[in-house]
């Protein structure tokens, strides 16, 4: 598998908590089945707090979150400084994850962190593709690409 130009940033104090290598391979998988091998984007493993924070500014939400997708495609303000935006022309933008979320969140579906972590690394790569969950059939379509990546046959 070619190696994709995939940026993660982890912050303190997740950095001892994440295997950035396997959130690296859960993008790379989903980049090569979607048929996006040359994509480049970000994964920024960070606190609720920020996560929250740009949940209200960009989405309008004033609450925490698990994992939120900013494409490079959109138009943004220029304050936007977490999205990386390099000159590339298969950029697809930056996932950010909330590490501290997605680890209470993983309990209650009966998963690990881990294993959480690489879902919405997934997830939240998957709509920078440009999926969505906003109604019965894309869910069922986004959730059957999620599995496709995380459980290959």
């Amino acid at each position: 598998m070619d190696e994709q130009p995939i940026t993660i940033t982890i912050t303190e104090p997740f950095l001892a908590l994440v295997d950035e290598d396997a959130l690296r391979a859960a993008v790379q998988r989903t980049l090569q089945l979607e048929g996006w091998p040359a994509a480049e984007l970000t994964v920024f493993v960070t606190d609720d707090a920020e996560v929250q924070q740009l949940n209200r500014d960009y989405r309008g939400l004033d609450e925490p979150t698990d994992v939120l997708s900013f494409s490079a495609q959109e138009t943004l303000p220029a304050a936007a400084a977490f999205v990386s935006a390099p000159e590339m022309a298969h950029y697809l933008g930056d996932v950010i994850i909330a590490y501290p979320y997605a680890a209470a969140q993983a309990p209650a579906f009966g998963r690990a962190v881990a294993d959480e972590l690489a879902l919405l690394a997934v997830h939240g790569t998957l709509h920078l593709l440009g999926y969505d969950h906003a109604t019965p059939a894309e869910e069922e379509a986004m959730w059957a690409r999620q599995a496709a990546v995380l459980n290959p046959a």
